[in-house]
């Protein structure tokens, strides 16, 4: 499928805002490549891509987990949420006609980010996190931080998402803390 044909698919089965937020992710990732040297398409594809299970809630999230073999542990049993990623890189093989395993692994790790993150999957994770429509405290400084240190930015807004979790009382993914300590590793490299 073309990006065009994605678009036109996407906006048939998601609600306007989440259409809106992914176009938003498109694009951020495709200035976030263009700046960082990553590949363009890949970025675009995606960012378009990244919600693309956003939706699917409930009973149907768990038959397609089961169906495609994705591992629902007690995290994910008690946040769901969490599981359109994995979902999502499973839709977007099948549905939409993506091969490109980099792309299929960004969409799968943009939620909760994961140990030794490559460069697309890094630009996926804050383009979601800093795209236009997102309105929260300390959302601009992790958008300004990320045109100048990608590291810093995902650092940043890995302790933003660990404090609010923490704050609710809900659990934190393994992944996420993973991904912070390799990101502090990098850094320190």
């Amino acid at each position: 499928m073309t990006i065009d044909e994605i678009k036109r698919k996407l906006e048939s089965v998601l609600s306007p805002k989440r259409f809106e937020h992914s176009l938003g992710v498109m694009d951020t990732a495709v200035n976030l490549a263009e700046k960082y040297g990553g590949n363009v398409e890949k970025a675009a594809l995606a960012g378009i891509l990244h919600d693309c299970a956003r939706e699917i809630e409930g009973q149907a999230m768990f038959e397609l987990c089961k169906k495609y073999h994705i591992n629902v542990d007690y995290i994910t049993l008690a946040q769901p949420e969490l599981l359109h990623g994995p979902v999502g890189a499973v839709i977007a093989a099948e549905e939409y006609g993506i091969e490109d395993e980099d792309v299929l692994k960004a969409i799968e790790c943009h939620t909760t980010g994961r140990e030794n993150m490559t460069l697309l999957d890094k630009i996926i994770f804050i383009a979601d996190y800093i795209e236009p429509g997102r309105k929260f405290p300390g959302v601009e400084e992790v958008r300004e931080l990320a045109y100048r240190d990608l590291n810093r930015s995902i650092l940043l807004s890995l302790d933003n998402t660990i404090r609010y979790v923490m704050n609710k009382g809900a659990f934190i993914h393994p992944d996420t803390i993973l991904a912070r300590n390799f990101i502090i590793k990098e850094s320190r490299s």
